[in-house]
């Protein structure tokens, strides 16, 4: 018997007690042995069997395995079945806004179209929505449907109020509001809400919109450089040095006053600018205004040689249609793109300024 013990721990291990052992001959232990290698990879529940509650029934209701069984089985029983799927549910006239109130992830239950998306196994078709994470990964409008932005509107109507009178276009937009502010929003998937360029700031002016004279408007374009655009005559601004949008909107409107604080002040180098200094052809500081003054104070005094003026004459040279029409067609000409009409505008100016008609200069000589 003892022999037959140790044989029997050593076989079932250190849990095996003498007390439960019933084995009484060498014979018997052989069968148990058996036994053993046969119900080595059992389980709870055999699968092979096509009933698992007559299973249970063989199993004492004292044992761990049968309490456990049981305990299992009671709890499966008490489960309430799943409801099917709530498109399944649905009717054709509900309100969808009901169903994606708001900005939601996908739901498989709740979409009752046969949505496909992932990459297709085995040249097959794409896995079907449910239980697609796939869907789940991209961003989903199915709460901005065109009856739900109607809703939206309706109820953000009352909060609204009237378009004031005087702005029904553009023109009249930036005429009583000629400053323009450019911030941008960022919606995205990441470790923190805020995007790094939401913080740039943009500021764009038109200088005609500006208190400046000719010389300021001159000094101001120096200053900006690249930051004027000629054609559309529009200086922009744009500010992203500080950490937050209201620092770079306030050091945007700051650039903006020093600037236009800096174009009226005159530095006593600015009296010596010439005309190659001047970003475009000016004909006050130019040599075609002296040789003009020079020609007409020869016509006027043939004893005058020398073409000397002086400032009263001068000043009433300029002031002449003439003269006043030649300056501005030589200005034409010289800082735009030229073409047929300006040289047609600068030829009639020309002999208008000489007082010679057209057919004297269609005159052989």
């Amino acid at each position: 018997m003892a022999a037959s013990w140790v044989a029997c721990r050593r076989l079932f291990g250190p849990c095996f007690c003498l007390r439960n052992c019933s084995v009484s001959s060498a014979t018997e232990f052989v069968k148990l042995q058996g036994i053993r290698r046969n119900s080595q990879h059992s389980s709870l529940v055999s699968t092979s069997l096509p009933d698992v509650d007559s299973e249970i029934e063989r199993v004492s209701k004292h044992s761990l395995r049968g309490k456990a069984m049981r305990a299992m089985q009671e709890k499966l029983r008490k489960r309430e079945p799943l409801p099917p799927p709530r498109e399944l549910r649905m009717k054709e006239d509900q309100d969808w806004s009901n169903v994606y109130p708001t900005a939601a992830p996908f739901k498989w239950s709740a979409v009752p179209l046969p949505l496909r998306m992932g990459y297709p196994v085995r040249r097959g078709v794409p896995p079907h929505k449910y239980g697609n994470a796939e869907l789940l990964k991209i961003p989903n409008f199915l709460h901005l449907t065109p009856p739900a932005i109607k809703k939206h509107c309706a109820a953000l109507k009352e909060f609204c109020t009237e378009w004031p009178e005087g702005l029904e276009t553009d023109e009249d937009c930036e005429k009583h509001f000629p400053l323009e502010v450019i911030t941008s929003d960022y919606v995205f998937s990441g470790a923190s809400l805020r995007h790094p360029d939401a913080r740039i700031v943009t500021l764009k002016l038109k200088l005609r919109d500006l208190p400046l004279d000719k010389h300021a408007h001159w000094k101001l374009v120096q200053l900006a450089g690249k930051r004027y655009n000629k054609k559309t005559e529009t200086l922009t601004l744009t500010t992203d040095r500080c950490p937050v949008r209201k620092q770079n909107l306030d050091y945007a409107m700051y650039l903006m006053t020093v600037l236009l604080h800096e174009a009226w002040v005159t530095e006593p180098w600015e009296a010596d600018i010439t005309e190659e200094d001047m970003e475009e052809y000016v004909w006050d500081i130019s040599a075609s205004r002296r040789s003009v003054m020079t020609a007409l104070a020869r016509m006027k005094s043939k004893d005058n040689i020398a073409g000397d003026v002086s400032p009263g004459e001068e000043l009433d040279y300029l002031r002449s249609p003439e003269v006043s029409g030649y300056r501005d067609a030589v200005t034409a000409l010289r800082n735009t793109k030229e073409s047929h009409e300006s040289l047609e505008r600068y030829k009639a100016a020309a002999l208008n300024l000489l007082q010679v008609s057209s057919r004297e200069e269609a005159q052989p000589l």
